[in-house]
């Protein structure tokens, strides 16, 4: 009763956290509105407060909340390789039997394409609607927004799952694939060897399994509600609102869209199919949300989804350590609804025709990008450039229209991020039920 009430209080805290960020952002956006962002007190407000001290003019800054923000994200990504690998390994060598092991996969692979299909459907559907209603015909003049990287053939996802050097995949966050490849290798080779829990590599795998747990325990409730508190409040102070009125339609549906997959699918999903209450079920995934939402790295809120789904949802600890890193590498779902809505939307924007062949290239190319999106912010925004390159949408005005997408997505990409996150967990529950493999009492408790 004490862990669950502890894990009450922890999803208390993150919410409250979540609120009040949100409340001072929006307040020091308002003076940062009011003030311009160019006068000498809002240059003080931010170099003291908000300003990354990493890229140019802010060599002098203090950025206190960016600080504070930042250190927590990468005390979290300082665990995702090493726990992505010790737990792939761990459960990949204690499933004996090769048919167990192929029919976890296959539901596994199965359940991320169908929910990522389903998705693909309902963003294309209703953001065609919108773009033959003329919602998307915006007219873009004298945006100035970041730049995107050159668009590169979506195939490469298959290609990079097989790394070529074990080191370099080793020292980098953005090459997880390659990370749960060598893993699950390393799995099915101590199968074969018949090396049990006796060996050397799985007992290194099992303490450093147990050092991460202590860490991410101590890490996420000591120090998650203040960070998140910083992550939002600067989010919003910083963001401005120039370039959201002419790409309103765009965040809206976005945010409409990830909103109802995220609490009225997903539910629907749990309930109608999984035959699981879908109340309890949000209920207990509801600070994976609020984590993800704040972070906006799928990569930094791993921990916490492992954490929730074996302690709270009741997964075995085997599916889970399958399931929910290879989610978090190809599995998501609300990225593939950001580039289908961003793709028309641009599409609207720089005058072009979209028929229904069309837009199902986008929604191939879409599925088959955001499997390849690294789990770190910004990163959705910037594969956007790869479907709009397949489809030919690169005119000045689509490019100007892009630009403004990069400007202003870091919302639609917090939203993104914990749609992605649940959508990984909403699988592995599911294969785990399957599996018979999820102890209902702790799922209800």
């Amino acid at each position: 009763m004490k862990k669950l009430n502890d894990n009450n209080k922890l999803a208390v805290q993150m919410l409250i956290a979540m609120i009040m960020g949100i409340v001072v952002g929006l307040l020091f956006m308002t003076v940062r509105e009011r003030m311009g962002s160019d006068s000498s007190t809002w240059k003080l407000i931010n170099n003291l407060l908000f300003q990354d001290i990493t890229v140019a003019g802010g060599e002098r800054a203090l950025g206190l909340f960016y600080m504070g923000g930042q250190l927590f994200i990468r005390a979290l990504q300082l665990i995702i390789v090493p726990m992505v690998f010790s737990s792939v390994v761990m459960a990949i060598s204690e499933i004996n039997e090769a048919s167990t092991l192929g029919r976890v996969s296959a539901k596994t692979i199965g359940w991320f394409m169908a929910t990522s299909i389903v998705a693909l459907i309902m963003a294309g559907t209703v953001a065609m609607i919108c773009f033959n209603m003329g919602m998307f015909d915006v007219i873009i003049e004298g945006v100035t927004g970041a730049v995107g990287k050159t668009g590169s053939n979506p195939l490469l996802v298959i290609l990079n799952i097989v790394p070529s050097n074990i080191s370099s995949t080793f020292s980098v966050n953005n090459a997880v694939l390659g990370v749960v490849f060598i893993a699950v290798v390393v799995g099915l080779s101590m199968n074969a060897l018949k090396l049990g829990k006796d060996s050397v590599i799985y007992r290194l795998c099992e303490e450093t399994s147990k050092i991460i747990v202590v860490f991410l325990n101590f890490a996420v409730k000591k120090f998650g509600p203040v960070a998140i508190f910083m992550l939002l409040s600067r989010t919003f102070a910083t963001y401005g609102i120039d370039y959201l009125k002419p790409a309103f339609s765009y965040f809206t549906l976005c945010v409409v869209l990830l909103l109802v997959y995220l609490f009225v699918v997903y539910p629907f999903i749990m309930g109608a199919i999984c035959k699981l209450n879908p109340v309890v079920f949000v209920k207990k995934i509801f600070k994976v949300i609020v984590f993800g939402f704040s972070t906006s790295s799928s990569a930094a809120t791993l921990p916490l989804n492992l954490d929730t789904n074996t302690k709270e949802l009741g997964v075995d600890h085997q599916i889970a350590s399958f399931v929910l890193p290879l989610g978090m590498t190809i599995n998501m779902d609300g990225t593939a609804i950001m580039q289908v809505v961003a793709t028309l939307f641009i599409a609207g924007c720089g005058g072009y025709d979209v028929s229904v062949f069309q837009l199902l290239i986008i929604m191939i190319l879409a599925l088959i990008a955001s499997m390849g999106t690294p789990a770190a912010p910004g990163a959705g925004a910037v594969i956007l450039f790869t479907i709009l390159s397949g489809v030919g949408f690169t005119g000045d005005q689509a490019l100007i229209a892009y630009s403004l997408i990069l400007a202003i997505n870091r919302p639609i990409e917090m939203l993104v991020t914990s749609l992605n996150c649940v959508g990984d967990s909403v699988a592995c529950v599911a294969v785990a039920k399957s599996e018979g493999k999820l102890d209902a009492d702790a799922y209800n408790k």
